[in-house]
């Protein structure tokens, strides 16, 4: 065993000692103490398990829409991670995206453009696009409805693109078309 797991055992057993040697002052019934004991060993015990677990926790904020909507402003609240996710719709297909204002142009995945249905002009010439991990090669679209919160786009121009994975984002063709945005105090706030 290491170092490390010893302190760590050690540490444990004397936060569990504390609650026991308080139920021992005292001086209550051997069943009742027992009962009590075990108690609070349980709490302890599932206590330890989530705080050992976390991680595997962190992924189940993005599942809970941390988006709202009042009059013509739409907030969103900065994810965990330390971007923002949108919960947009394209076309009457909902995706859940990341806001990029280092993006040129809203990008989507190839699975969510045939969800939309999109007409990517296969058959055309691809575009080019320089992007943080190199240059990639993308169908030029245009997505006719989308809307995020209370804000509705018509008629923006995308690039879908097998490079972008599952990744769908919002780029600043998107945000350019606000009346404005901006973050405070951990919030991106989008008005149109």
């Amino acid at each position: 065993m290491s170092g490390a797991r010893v302190a760590n055992v050690v540490f444990y057993g004397l936060f569990l000692l504390l609650p026991l040697s308080a139920l021992f002052a005292r001086r209550l019934p051997i069943a009742r103490t027992a009962t009590m004991a075990l108690a609070w060993l349980a709490i302890f015990g599932i206590a330890l398990l989530l705080v050992s677990q976390r991680s595997r926790f962190e992924g189940l904020t993005t599942l809970f829409s941390d988006q709202r909507t009042t009059g013509s402003e739409t907030r969103i609240q900065m994810a965990h991670d330390g971007h923002f996710w949108a919960d947009v719709t394209i076309d009457g297909v909902s995706r859940r995206m990341l806001i990029d204002s280092g993006a040129t142009t809203t990008t989507l995945s190839v699975a969510t453009a045939r969800a939309a249905g999109l007409d990517t002009g296969e058959s055309s010439f691809p575009v080019l696009l320089e992007t943080a991990n190199g240059t990639i090669s993308a169908q030029s679209a245009t997505a006719r409805h989308v809307v995020v919160g209370s804000i509705a786009i018509d008629d923006l121009g995308v690039v879908v693109s097998p490079a972008a994975g599952d990744l769908d984002l919002l780029g600043m063709n998107f945000l350019s078309r606000l009346a404005s945005w901006r973050v405070e105090k951990g919030t991106l706030i989008l008005t149109l």
